[in-house]
This record gives C-alpha cells, structure tokens and sequence, in this order.
C-alpha cells in the first residue's frame, strides 16, 4: 500500500487493511480495537462516535447530506444501545455555494435531531477556495447514553441467528440511479432514517440483543464478515430470505452489482438470542421503518471467519469482504 485510493473508503477489504495498517499502527487502545459503531465509556455508560459525510449528490431521493450526517452518527450511537444526546457538527463549504441549499441542508438535519432527541451543542464552520472540496463535507461527532449495556460483535455465538431490520442495499442503489441518471419506472428512495426509535423497542421490550450494526459503506457483506472474525464464527446466510426489494434487484442485474455489498443508512444487522428471535420480528414488523425485517442467517462452525450464502438449489459459496471500489462518494 503506496498510495491511497478510492476503494479505501469503501467500507471492505482495502479499507480494513488501511485502518489496521496505518490507524491502529498509530492509535492502538483497547477501546479503539474493539472496533465497534461507536466506543463505549464511563464504565459502560456513554457511547461516542463520530463520521464524516461527502455524498454525492448532495440532495438524493429520500434524503440529503444534512439528513445522513444525523441518522450516520445517532444510528452508531444507537447500535451500542445508547440514547443519541449531544452532537458537534463541522462543516467544510466550497466557496460559492448557495445558501438556499445549505438552509434546506441544516433543516433536514434539525428534523433528524428532533427525531431522536439529540442536540448539536457545539460546531465548527470552513470556507475553502472553489474546487478546494466538492460542494459541501460534513463531519458529526456524537454522545449517547448506554440503554442496553454489553452489546458487542466480539460475543456473537451459535446461540444466536442474525437478522436484517430491512430490504437491503436501497441507499447504494438510490444513490447510483441519481448519480447516473437512470431513469427508473419505481420510486426507489434511500432508506436513510434514524435507528434509535427501533432499537429503542427492541430494549423496552426486553429482547436479548448480543450484537448491532448498521450496514452502511460495504453493506451488509462486510458487516457479516467483520462480525464473523470477531467472533470467531461462520455465518451462514439463507439467499431466499434475504430481503431485496425488486428495483434493487433490477439495478444489481442490470449492472453486476451485489445486493450483499451495497450500502444501506437506515437498516441495521442485528445478532439476537434464538429464543428472542421471533418476538423480536413481530416488534420490527409493527414499526414502519423495520416492516420488511427478516431473519437471514444462522451461527454454526462450519468454516471459521466466513460467510456462506446457502441459495434455494442447494448450492453453497463464500461471501467475501466487499474489494475495490464500489459506489464512491454514497455517506
């Protein structure tokens, strides 16, 4: 690794080598290793997490950049159970950009704050030359208090199935179709939304949660993947109960991508206790942001730190880490 490249930020495998060859060289902790959405604190009490944001474009079907850059950091909050609270915001703008986009830009992130109860308590502003970064960067970082201790993708066992809180990969493929142009005859639209509201009943209601993450950049492939070498686990994936709705379906058909791989902001993968599993469906099935929520997968020993897709014909093959670059520019 010489230089660095676009498929480093692309949530697999070259930017896991990035982060662990360069990062964790540098910072290595035992909080920053256990390489959860957010770090838990204060013995268990608070949580803290912080992401930068540089969609493109910056207004997308079902969302925009001031709306991701809430839900991206409240939604890793939430998947330690913690209570998005009090946020920082930093804003880097390109010199020349219309303040009427950057008013509709602050207004979706103040919905998105009410939403989960959280606050912007402190900030910073730039501006830069034109040409000095794309339009607009966000950078959120975030406090929540822990509702639900101990969830950790370290602990994830056969005593567990994995389940997916909605259809997956329609952030990726909504992105790509604005992008692109790609005139479609469907309203596809980012699942972009904010976590903690379902998260928050799935704790009320007492379900025995061992792991949470939001499959953003890389999907849900590298959350799988990243969860099976934590724990030490395989996972095996059933394709049929995946869910994936039809537009995202054409989309990856139409230009060989993998539904597994594309990324996601308001779905979450979720390691829960076998006898909790299907009380925790019947609670996602009631919530509209979760209503195509399904169990995907299983826990089992069969080839440690994979991910085995098992299709309805019987056939089985490995499910890999996402490699080179997928959709730039998509969180």
């Amino acid at each position: 690794m010489k230089n660095i490249k676009l498929a480093h930020g692309n949530g697999g495998e070259e930017n896991n080598e990035l982060i662990n060859k360069v990062f964790y060289k540098a910072f290595e902790n035992e909080i920053l290793t256990k390489a959860e959405d957010a770090a838990v604190l204060d013995n268990g009490r608070l949580a803290f997490s912080t992401d930068s944001f540089t969609v493109s474009p910056i207004f997308f079907s079902g969302g925009d950049i001031g709306k991701l850059s809430i839900c991206g950091t409240c939604n890793d909050l939430a998947m330690m159970g913690a209570q998005p609270k009090y946020l920082s915001c930093g804003v880097i703008i390109e010199e020349g950009f219309r303040v009427e986009e950057l008013e509709k830009i602050v207004a979706s992130m103040k919905k998105e704050l009410e939403k989960n109860g959280a606050i912007i308590v402190s900030g910073d502003t730039k501006v830069v030359p034109k040409g000095s970064v794309d339009q607009i960067f966000i950078n959120t970082t975030g406090i929540g208090y822990i509702q639900k201790e101990n969830i950790s993708s370290n602990n994830i066992s056969s005593d567990d199935v994995i389940l997916v809180s909605n259809s997956i990969g329609k952030h990726g493929a909504a992105i790509f179709a604005n992008r692109e142009g790609i005139e479609l005859s469907s309203d596809l639209e980012s699942d972009c939304a904010s976590l903690w509201p379902v998260v928050e009943e799935l704790i009320k209601n007492d379900i025995k949660i061992t792991a949470l993450r939001d499959a953003t950049r890389g999907g849900v492939a590298a959350v799988l993947n990243e969860w099976a070498k934590q724990s030490n686990i395989c996972i095996e994936v059933t394709e049929a109960d995946t869910p994936v709705c039809e537009e995202v379906n054409g989309i990856c058909e139409l230009l060989g991508f993998e539904a597994f791989n594309l990324a996601n902001e308001g779905t979450f993968v979720a390691a829960i206790a076998k006898e909790d599993a299907a009380k925790a469906i019947e609670i996602l099935h009631q919530l509209d942001l979760s209503k195509e929520a399904a169990i995907i997968a299983k826990v089992s020993d069969r080839y440690l730190e994979k991910v085995i897709i098992n299709s309805e014909y019987g056939t089985s093959r490995f499910l890999d880490m996402p490699t080179g670059e997928l959709l730039p520019r998509i969180c």
